[in-house]
């Protein structure tokens, strides 16, 4: 595979803009589909299409829809018919397969699916189809070599050779009995040092790592990471082996959850990209703004009624930004360990209490500095007046273990009712914390004036 410099690039959209079919086919040949796919981000819609139709392998044009995003995979697949769109999906491993169906309008997919040639591929499609996208049912694919545990070596090798023929790529040779139920994997270094064992399930490695079909897609990375994986076997509630998932599919939807997990915690309510169009960037990032506004309005009205106490003590003003900036801040970085904990496996649900506990005690000792800092700072600018002293140090130390609480409680509760616990660590937690800091620093300060005066 030849890598496309910058020169080649321009070189290569002069040609396109010439419509020259022939330098620009030459050009392709030999490129990666990835490099390819990268292309279509600087392509309108007409140059990609036309671009597209150059490429002279079939297998390849099916590389390159998958490796483009899903927006110029759903733009080019608009403009073709059924019957294309199931030429492709003939050509892809059914995980791909699997995936570019779901991305199909529901009237269209029935459709597709039987302009697939391959009889065998599209029944496998429909079976995967059944499984939730988010578990590892829906991301599995079907191409693997298996071979029964009653087999001699030589028998072995020889249904290998034969169902390595429609393989890509062969990571694990798996071992099943006869019910397909899988037993164990078959290292390739036995088939050199024991090449006529007369049953290979005396060779193979027993109880191998495995998901089932209905394990959440964050687990089956989880294993991954754990046991150093390349691939993992799938099977169903009685241990047939079904499938298999591979560290590729695993790795894209890691990227994929981390860039939906970064959204949501910066307030963006849907998948966007960059070159995404001005509405649709609009529509993604509104939502929380209004939010954001109503909670800008419900803290003018909360100051509204200490009016007279602002009045009388403008000092108290200072500090609103500091009560809402630290409690904010405080809560974020709760709710950050937690959903990081939750997503890296250190971290589970039925730990509850435990880093419930263990939060509190970081928020104590974290209130009790902060609130000395500004005791001790606002002594020495304030001296005439306790009051507004002590009414920021003890309004911060409130704050500080309310928003260590929230920042903890919060994605933990979130990930018990399955819904994303990264929303506790955006404009969620910083609004809630901004209105509570503010309702406790106008109590407690109405309180200390009354008790010592302004």
């Amino acid at each position: 595979m030849k890598d496309l410099t910058e020169k080649d690039i321009k070189q290569l959209e002069e040609y396109i803009e010439q419509s020259d079919t022939r330098q620009a086919a030459l050009m392709l040949h030999g490129v990666h589909p990835a490099d390819i796919a990268e292309l279509f981000q600087e392509l309108n819609l007409k140059q990609s299409e036309w671009l597209f139709n150059l490429i002279d392998d079939n297998e390849k044009k099916a590389d390159v829809l998958m490796e483009l995003d899903e927006e110029d995979r759903k733009k080019l697949l608009e403009g073709m018919d059924s019957e294309q769109i199931g030429h492709f999906i003939d050509l892809l491993d059914t995980d791909d397969a699997v995936d570019l169906i779901q991305e199909l309008d529901e009237e269209d997919r029935d459709e597709v699916i039987q302009h697939i040639d391959d009889m065998e591929q599209a029944g496998n499609i429909v079976d995967l189809l059944q499984y939730d996208e988010d578990t590892a049912g829906g991301m599995m694919g079907t191409e693997m070599i298996v071979v029964n545990e009653n087999w001699s070596m030589p028998q072995c090798i020889k249904e290998m050779r034969l169902q390595a023929e429609n393989l890509d790529d062969i990571y694990y040779v798996y071992v099943v009995d006869d019910g397909e139920r899988l037993k164990g994997i078959l290292p390739l270094k036995k088939m050199i040092t024991d090449p006529s064992v007369s049953k290979i399930r005396r060779v193979m490695d027993p109880e191998p790592v495995s998901v089932r079909t209905d394990t959440p897609i964050d687990d089956v990375a989880l294993d991954f990471e754990k046991y150093d994986l390349v691939a993992m076997p799938v099977v169903d509630s009685i241990g047939r082996l079904v499938g298999q998932i591979t560290v590729d599919d695993v790795m894209d939807e890691v990227r994929e959850q981390n860039e939906r997990d970064y959204q949501l915690a910066s307030g963006l309510s849907s998948d966007v990209d960059a070159d995404d169009s001005i509405l649709a960037q609009t529509k993604a990032r509104i939502p929380w703004l209004l939010i954001g506004i109503g909670s800008g309005i419900l803290a003018s009205l909360i100051l509204a009624g200490f009016e007279s106490q602002l009045a009388i003590c403008t000092a108290l003003a200072l500090f609103i930004p500091i009560i809402g900036g630290t409690g904010g801040n405080v809560g974020v970085q709760a709710s950050a360990i937690v959903v990081q904990g939750l997503a890296n496996g250190s971290l589970e649900l039925r730990e509850f209490s435990r880093q419930l506990g263990k939060e509190v005690l970081v928020g104590l000792l974290n209130a009790t500095i902060i609130s000395l800092v500004i005791f001790v700072y606002n002594l020495i600018t304030l001296p005439h007046n306790f009051a507004v002293t002590l009414s920021v140090a003890v309004s911060l130390f409130i704050v500080v273990m309310f928003a260590t609480l929230l920042g903890t409680i919060v994605p933990l509760t979130l990930e018990k009712l399955k819904i994303n616990p990264a929303l506790a660590t955006g404009p969620f937690i910083q609004i809630s914390n901004d209105i509570v800091g503010l309702v406790i620093y106008v109590y407690i300060s109405k309180a200390l004036l009354g008790i010592f005066g302004a």
